[in-house]
């Protein structure tokens, strides 16, 4: 039987590198423009004194580990492209490790089980970028402006009635973008009683991304303010803090707790007044300190960032802020 022909150029152009370490739960944190740092999780790595040699770069889709044990079993050499990681991880051939890719990501099927002992797990299929954008949305719908978002606002988030054809007929459609600024989806907020209250597309895994992140990472601001829902980070907004990010929900998952790990170094829990965002402070904290400085922002019960004027809010998160930096004298 013929060997399977694998075509790496287009692999290689389908599955980054952040993909790859986010399936072997790689966690690193800036510490540049475009470089991430943190322990090497390669098996050739032995080095007791560096727990720091693993750097990654997401814009060149490439990574390196400056240790002399992986330097060593490497044969000198000091990094590669999502292959070679793949293929040290995995102590298989490079062809092997890009057929690997191409099952898992590419064709989404479960992997051979011929190249390890066990069966890696399938990679967990990302939100792809959406090929359109939808138009003669009105961003001075009474709803909009019932929710305290002028027009100029609505615009910049993108947020207004949608009347045209689709799931999202009727409602205020919300753009939701990944990290990298690309548009992964649309959710649909409804504007009265009807149910569900918001509606997202079949497939979108809401707990891959944060919303409005892609700008919280532009604000340069390395502390990001975590919120519930959407209309929580506009009103943050309003208040002068750009630093802000939705979890879309009251549960902080796997993949958001290494996003933020990744592009910030202190993160403000602000979630729900309510039971379940008092539970959901907990676990997020838990979840989070072990990676960055946490601070929770503690709001009276019943309540959430969306109902609070912007004094409050600049008071509350002035108090925190200040408490951060008497930490870090």
């Amino acid at each position: 039987m013929a060997a399977k022909w694998v075509d790496f150029k287009s692999i290689k152009a389908k599955v980054s590198i952040e993909t790859v370490l986010s399936h072997y739960d790689v966690r690193l944190r800036r510490v540049g423009a475009d470089e991430f740092r943190g322990k090497c999780p390669l098996p050739t790595h032995s080095s007791t004194q560096s727990n720091d040699s693993f750097s990654v770069s997401f814009t060149r889709n490439a990574w390196c580990c400056q240790s002399a044990s992986c330097i060593g079993a490497r044969s000198g050499r000091v990094g590669g492209n999502v292959f070679d990681f793949v293929a040290e991880m995995e102590r298989c051939s490079i062809r092997q490790a890009a057929l690997l890719l191409q099952y898992s990501l590419v064709d989404n099927q479960m992997p051979p089980s011929t190249f390890t002992n066990e069966k890696p797990a399938p990679y967990t299929q990302e939100n792809r970028p959406l090929s359109f954008t939808l138009s003669n949305i009105d961003h001075r719908h009474p709803y909009v402006l019932s929710r305290g978002l002028s027009e100029e606002i609505a615009r910049y988030f993108g947020v207004g009635y949608y009347g045209g054809n689709g799931f999202l007929h009727g409602r205020v459609v919300i753009p939701i973008h990944n990290q990298h600024g690309e548009l992964v989806a649309y959710s649909g907020r409804a504007i009265d009683q009807t149910e569900p209250k918001y509606r997202l597309p079949a497939g979108f895994h809401k707990s891959h991304v944060l919303f409005n992140l892609h700008r919280a990472i532009r604000s340069g601001d390395r502390s990001l303010i975590l919120v519930e829902g959407f209309f929580d980070t506009f009103k943050i907004h309003l208040a002068g803090h750009h630093n802000v990010a939705a979890l879309m929900g009251s549960n902080l998952s796997e993949r958001q707790t290494n996003l933020v790990g990744t592009y910030f170094d202190q993160a403000i829990l602000m979630l729900d007044g309510d039971e379940a965002g008092k539970a959901a402070t907990i676990s997020a904290a838990d979840a989070l300190s072990s990676l960055i400085a946490v601070q929770i922002a503690e709001l009276a019960s019943g309540s959430q960032p969306d109902q609070l004027a912007s004094n409050e809010i600049n008071r509350l998160l002035g108090s925190l802020s200040h408490d951060l930096s008497s930490q870090d004298r």
